[in-house]
């Protein structure tokens, strides 16, 4: 039966089979090291007799040919996992004969971005560029479980929409029968309507944005984490909320033995016109570079990688959003900046149908499209709120990866589809 490389410490003494890809050969004068890849970590076999190595002559088997090892378990502390195999008996079940377009076996600090991504379906077997998608996988496991453990439903929502979530045209357009359907801006309109449903609920899911940026922090599609919740006080319960979602996604991947920042117990905030002061800026939105220098802020006055701004202008968030009822050009809004980079939005929305009525006259927008989501509202909402976390940017803060696109399997932007 085969066992796999995290199971291989349990077995020394014993003779077991292994299977994965052939991922180096090492000749030295009287020993010839192989290295066995499997989906979970890597096993080094000592070959002292060549004789052993005749199946992969035979089949001209190159690195990463598919092959399985029977061997004995011998303990070696300086081997990855603290043991090896001796003594073993070669199999190939699918031989390589040609080199692969970028060397695994080696470190990929050279290979240039395009390659990476032109050739993802092999790069991503390398072991550094798994345990970032192992890193994405434990933040998700860490989103779910915070969120379970507080009653929470995780939800699916369609990903075809008659039209616009939050506004504007920067969507995908999709045949759909006989009309027009949009890859969704968001789960956002969905998520609210659950709040009806379920109080408390969560989404894991894809979302597109059709804007035409080649940033090395944006994608056109990318993995959204989504919160909403009833029954609460204003945006400050919400932001309590991301505070702990934050904190037991962290908590994940600091199990995979990856170094994470602290969380303190309160995120230190600061509102949008003390930002903007502080910074001597005068945009609707923050700047890159505003980010960047009130992460360095935050640092240096409170010891956080992370800083709540809160109380954007009213006007320049979704027609859904609630107003600060002491502030009424600014909203119950929020952004949590991880490294001085925007990581979370999210807010108070407004929870009356004659609010959604005013504001979508105000902003001139019609009604019919967003008629059966404006039923919700007729029929009893309560106040709420909700956030989302954009996945790959938050893997790629927390790794200090110089491009998003590094923390994705398959980035989709304007210029690729494939692979």
């Amino acid at each position: 039966m085969r066992v796999r490389s995290p199971e291989l410490a349990g077995h020394v003494g014993q003779r077991v089979q292994i299977a994965g890809w052939l991922q180096s050969e090492r000749a030295l004068r009287d020993v010839t090291f192989l290295a066995i890849r499997d989906g979970a970590g890597v096993v080094q076999c000592v070959v002292a007799d060549p004789a052993r190595l005749a199946p992969l002559r035979a089949a001209g088997a190159g690195l990463e040919s598919v092959v399985e090892v029977e061997g004995t378990v011998v303990a070696e502390p300086q081997a990855a996992g603290g043991v090896e195999l001796h003594g073993i008996d070669l199999r190939v079940v699918s031989a390589v004969t040609e080199p692969t377009p970028v060397p695994l076996a080696k470190k990929l600090a050279n290979v240039p971005l395009p390659a990476l991504l032109e050739h993802a379906a092999v790069a991503n077997r390398h072991p550094t560029r798994r345990a970032v998608f192992q890193v994405a996988a434990a933040a998700m496991r860490g989103f779910r479980r915070t969120l379970d453990a507080a009653g929470f439903t995780e939800i699916q929502t369609p990903k075809l929409v008659g039209g616009a979530t939050e506004g504007g045209a920067n969507m995908f357009a999709v045949e759909y029968f006989d009309r027009t359907a949009y890859l969704a801006q968001s789960p956002q309109l969905y998520k609210q309507i659950m709040v009806g449903v379920f109080e408390r609920l969560y989404e894991v899911g894809p979302v597109f944005r059709a804007e035409p940026h080649e940033t090395s922090r944006h994608l056109n599609q990318y993995t959204s984490l989504d919160v909403e919740l009833g029954f609460i006080r204003d945006h400050r319960d919400v932001m309590a909320v991301v505070t702990d979602v934050v904190r037991g996604m962290l908590a994940e991947v600091a199990a995979l033995g990856v170094a994470v920042p602290a969380v303190p117990a309160e995120i230190p905030a600061i509102h949008f016109t003390d930002a903007q002061a502080r910074l001597g800026e005068h945009e609707p939105d923050l700047t890159p570079a505003g980010e960047r220098a009130l992460g360095a802020w935050a640092q240096a006055t409170h010891g956080s990688d992370f800083v709540f701004v809160t109380g954007y202008p009213l006007a320049t968030r979704p027609f859904y959003t609630h107003g600060d009822p002491e502030r009424p050009a600014s909203s119950n809004s929020f952004d949590l900046l991880f490294r001085g980079t925007e990581l979370v939005t999210g807010g108070q929305r407004l929870h009356r149908h004659a609010d959604y009525v005013a504001a979508m006259e105000a902003r001139g927008m019609a009604r019919e499209p967003l008629a059966a989501y404006l039923d919700a509202f007729r029929f009893g909402m309560p106040p709420h709120g909700g956030f989302a976390i954009g996945l790959e940017r938050f893997v790629m803060q927390l790794l200090g990866l110089p491009n998003i696109r590094l923390a994705t399997l398959f980035p989709r932007n304007r210029s690729r589809l494939a692979p």
